[in-house]
This record gives structure tokens, sequence and C-alpha cells, in this order.
């Protein structure tokens, strides 16, 4: 029993000897040579991977102020279908044929007004002159150049004087050389011998003596109806006033339509 411990004790003591030998041995060895090799680390520390990727890939954070380049804020083209292309091309079309049309029938009305405006022009200069006549005072008509009446008073002098208003000027409703119409001539050179008539044609039928036909008529007689006035000069030829483009003028009996009487007053 007792070499048993021993033996074992013996080996306990051993091993801790021999480990503690050998640093000795190599103490020994370089305290005798100068040269030794040092041995150092040649690979960096490598830190410990995170093994939790599916919290890492989950829980990333973003920064607010985080610049991704303006992909939030890229013009991407919107591309048209081809229905949507026909229907915006002819609702143009649409806008400017009503625009054409609105623009002709602006212009029509332009040129409308515009011919209206020149007839209302051209109708009031052709009234003018006959208004500024028709309103022009007796007074003033009768200041118009007068030739001067003969002093015998017959029917022969009638249609003398009568005969010097050739060429005066023909107004509806006038009584005077400045201007007359029918019955205002036949009236207006009888005035000048002493002589009223009626102022229409109608009335100049009836005055007097009648006369039973042409071939019995004599200058300063008076020929008459409903329609016209004039005054016999002769060989079948009236002196009247026929119209605003003749004016007074010598012309035979066929101015008078239908009928007409023959009246003597000197």
């Amino acid at each position: 029993m007792k070499r048993s411990i021993s033996i074992t004790a013996a080996a306990a003591l051993a091993i801790p000897m021999l480990f503690m030998g050998v640093p000795a041995a190599v103490a020994d060895d370089a305290a005798s040579s100068s040269d030794y090799i040092v041995s150092t680390r040649s690979f960096p520390k490598v830190n410990t991977a995170k093994t939790d990727f599916f919290a890492e890939a989950t829980s990333t954070d973003v920064e607010d102020d985080s610049n991704w380049g303006g992909l939030g804020s890229m013009d991407v083209p919107q591309t048209k279908s081809q229905a949507e292309k026909d229907a915006e091309k002819k609702a143009q079309e649409e806008e400017q044929a009503r625009k054409d049309a609105e623009a002709a029938a602006a212009a029509e009305a332009a040129a409308r007004l515009e011919r209206e405006q020149a007839e209302a022009a051209s109708r009031s200069q052709e009234r003018e002159p006959i208004q500024q006549q028709e309103a022009a005072p007796a007074e003033q008509q009768q200041t118009a150049a007068a030739p001067e009446v003969p002093a015998s008073k017959n029917g022969a002098s009638i249609a003398a004087y009568a005969q010097k208003f050739i060429g005066a000027p023909y107004v509806a409703g006038g009584t005077t050389p400045a201007g007359w119409d029918c019955s205002g001539f036949v009236q207006y050179v009888f005035a000048q011998f002493g002589i009223n008539l009626p102022r229409t044609s109608g009335a100049q039928a009836g005055v007097g003596v009648a006369v039973p036909s042409l071939a019995q008529a004599q200058p300063g007689d008076i020929l008459a109806n409903g329609m016209h006035a004039a005054i016999y000069i002769g060989n079948g030829m009236v002196i009247n006033a026929l119209n605003p483009a003749q004016g007074t003028q010598i012309t035979d009996t066929s101015v008078f339509y239908g009928g007409y009487s023959i009246r003597r007053v000197l």
C-alpha cells in the first residue's frame, strides 16, 4: 500500500518538473545566441457577424433627409391610346369648325350692315334735294328769276309766257318756278295773269268753258284730267311739267292717259 502511494506521488511530481524544464532550456539557448525568431499576429481582428438577418431586413431605418437621386420626382411619360388621340383630334376639329362658323357669321353680319347703311345713305341723298325744295318757304321760292309777264292778257300771251319756263324743275307738290308739278305749273302761269285756278288737275278739268275737241282748241286753253294738266300752245302740242327727270317740256297730247277735258278761261 505504501509503495503504491509513493509511485503515484512520484509521477505527480515528475509531470510539473517536465514542463518547467523546457522553458529553462529555451532560455539557456536564447542566452547563448543573439539571433531569435519573433512570431506576431498577421490577420486583423474579425468582428463577429450578426446572425439575425430577418430582424435586420425588417427594421432598416432611413433618414428623412436622405437623397435617393430624385426618384420621387421622376416624370414618367404617359402614353395615350389611339382612341384617346382620335377623340382629342375630333374635339379640336369641332372647336375649329365652330370658330370658323362664328367668324363667317360675324363677317356676313358686318357686310349686311354695311350694305344697309350704304342703301340708307343713297336713299337719303336722293330725298334730300326734294325735301329741301319742299321745305323752302314760299317767299324764297318766289324769288326765283321769273320772266316778265306780257301786258296783254289773252290766250296767246298765256301760251307764249308758259313756254319761257321750259326746263324748269319738277317737284311733287311744288307751285313755283323753283320746282312744281303739272297742276302747280298751270296754276302759277295763270296766276301771273290774275286768274286763280284750283290746285289739283282734276279740279282744273272743270274750270271755265268746255271746248268740244282738240281741233277747236286755242293757245292758252287748259287740257286736264284727274291725273295730269297742261297748257295748249297750238298745233296739237302742249307745255307741261312731266317728272323729275324731264322737268317742264313741250310734248304732244299723248302724255295724257285716257280722255281729257279742254277748258277755256279767257
